[in-house]
């Protein structure tokens, strides 16, 4: 290779390798039926930068990709021609794509999903998808549900109900770091992500789960009606000092720190740590409410990428620390994660 490797997808049934490298560029190669030659086929000028992800299309014979120069790129692969490109205000982080309908699903560094329509030689954008506070790092598309699962920086899951088109968002708080990988086992309607510190959940995606509240904004506390310290008229008036704005994360109320003093879980709108809880709604939470919807487990490297075979109930986890994971996931369907795994 002329640069170093930086994304890789593999097309099982017509045996194509797609790569690509830190110059931008992605090459194709096709591998013999014994699976003991590789021959390269071209080189597609997809990228100024690194190409951060890698989708083949043989229905369209399109290679889709996103890199590092800000944009989506899709080429024919019977031509090897540049078919169109889109920017985006900052690096291209992650892709998916919905076979059926040309959709493109591409995250970037500043925290958005972009939703794009791709044509032979042109694109539309459908709509913009913002709650994530930190940069992209994953996305997994389920064609039949019709549902979008994206992990970020920021430690978080969200779950975009796309096919509702209602708007519809759940967010999962379970990492103590970056999300680095997520799949979703349609089967079981379970959740598995991975963080780079090694954590590996599985979320029960089968249960009545609430959506998590708009954040509500004010200029004195919803509960006490204390001034918050920008709040300079109320505080002269009644000669008080401000107070600091948190939120309930149950209810979304702005309040204040004495109105929200005390701190729970929340699974069924996401919240498996402790969270920040105005009085009210932690009184209103029962003990059965703090069951958690998930189980949790340590990977014991830093997992930097995960791919699930499903057929087969195997996981496998690559971290920075050089190290391939393969993990027996037949328990975790419906019960918990195996301990034991094959190191290579």
């Amino acid at each position: 290779m002329a640069s170093p490797c930086s994304a890789m997808t593999y097309h099982h049934d017509s045996r194509r390798i797609f790569v690509g490298q830190d110059n931008g560029a992605v090459m194709e190669f096709h591998v013999s039926e014994d699976f003991n030659k590789m021959n390269f086929i071209r080189t597609y000028p997809a990228h100024q930068n690194r190409v951060s992800a890698i989708i083949f299309s043989l229905a369209t014979e399109w290679v889709v990709s996103t890199g590092h120069d800000k944009c989506v790129s899709w080429m024919c692969t019977r031509t090897g021609d540049l078919l169109g490109r889109h920017l985006f205000p900052s690096w291209a982080s992650c892709l998916q794509y919905d076979f059926d309908t040309q959709y493109a699903f591409v995250g970037d560094y500043s925290g958005q999903i972009t939703l794009l329509k791709l044509e032979q030689d042109t694109c539309s954008v459908i709509t913009t998808l913002k709650g994530h506070e930190g940069s992209i790092a994953c996305l997994w598309w389920d064609p039949i549900q019709r549902l979008l699962f994206s992990g970020a920086s920021d430690n978080s899951i969200i779950m975009w109900d796309i096919g509702g088109r209602k708007g519809r968002t759940l967010l999962l708080q379970g990492h103590h770091d970056r999300v680095q990988s997520l799949c979703y086992l349609q089967l079981t309607r379970q959740l598995v992500s991975c963080s780079s510190d090694g954590g590996i959940a599985v979320w029960n995606m089968d249960v009545s789960r609430e959506e998590a509240p708009q954040w509500l904004e004010s200029d004195s506390c919803q509960k006490c009606e204390q001034p918050f310290f920008w709040n300079i008229k109320q505080m002269w008036d009644t000669k008080t000092l401000g107070l600091r704005q948190h939120h309930c994360r149950k209810c979304g109320q702005a309040v204040c720190g004495k109105c929200s003093s005390k701190r729970s879980s929340y699974p069924v709108m996401g919240f498996e740590f402790q969270v920040r809880m105005c009085d009210s709604c932690y009184d209103s939470i029962k003990d059965e409410d703090r069951t958690s919807l998930a189980t949790f487990h340590e990977g014991k490297h830093n997992i930097s990428h995960m791919s699930m075979d499903v057929a087969r109930g195997l996981m496998v986890t690559c971290g920075t620390d050089r190290v391939v994971k393969i993990w027996d996931m037949t328990p975790v369907v419906g019960c918990s994660l195996a301990t034991g795994f094959s190191p290579h």
